[in-house]
């Protein structure tokens, strides 16, 4: 026996607006982003981030591909640049120090965290799903976010 398809959707949005969201601070300074949707599962986040002019990221290494369509502006590792219109791929396990002279709005995807380090090498910060729903919510920017997983506090 088989079954006819039929049309089904999820229990949550399937659009929304994502300039009714403030900007977040994100984890270096003057940059900013806009959580669109998080994967608890997968740990995988998709995101806006604002870069402003003349920024250079601080070492950072993707422990999964990263992967981005630039919206406006630009950024680049030394003379590699990508500008307005281009595709980004960044590999897991890639360490770098990307800048940008002109400010940057870029749609991207983290498949998996992010591990930032401080000048003497030792771990500044972690982003991953939980800091980036975390940091969204604290900024009143995440109610369109559906968390999947819920933990408990274990005593």
């Amino acid at each position: 026996m088989t079954s006819t398809p039929h049309e089904t959707k999820p229990d949550h949005w399937q659009f929304f607006d994502p300039a009714t969201l403030p900007w977040t601070p994100w984890g270096m300074p003057r940059t900013f982003f806009k959580l669109l949707h998080i994967d608890e599962a997968s740990g995988r986040f998709t995101f806006l981030l604002k870069v402003e002019p003349d920024v250079a990221a601080v070492l950072h290494k993707h422990l999964g591909e990263a992967e981005g369509y630039i919206l406006q502006g630009e950024f680049g590792y030394g003379e590699e640049r990508g500008g307005t219109g281009w595709y980004a791929y960044e590999a897991g396990g890639a360490t770098h120090l990307p800048t940008t002279r002109t400010g940057l709005l870029i749609f991207a995807i983290s498949h998996g965290p992010i591990v930032g380090y401080n000048p003497d090498g030792s771990i500044g910060g972690i982003m991953d799903v939980e800091w980036m729903y975390e940091a969204a919510k604290a900024n009143g920017a995440a109610a369109h976010i559906k968390r999947r997983i819920n933990f408990t506090a274990v005593a």
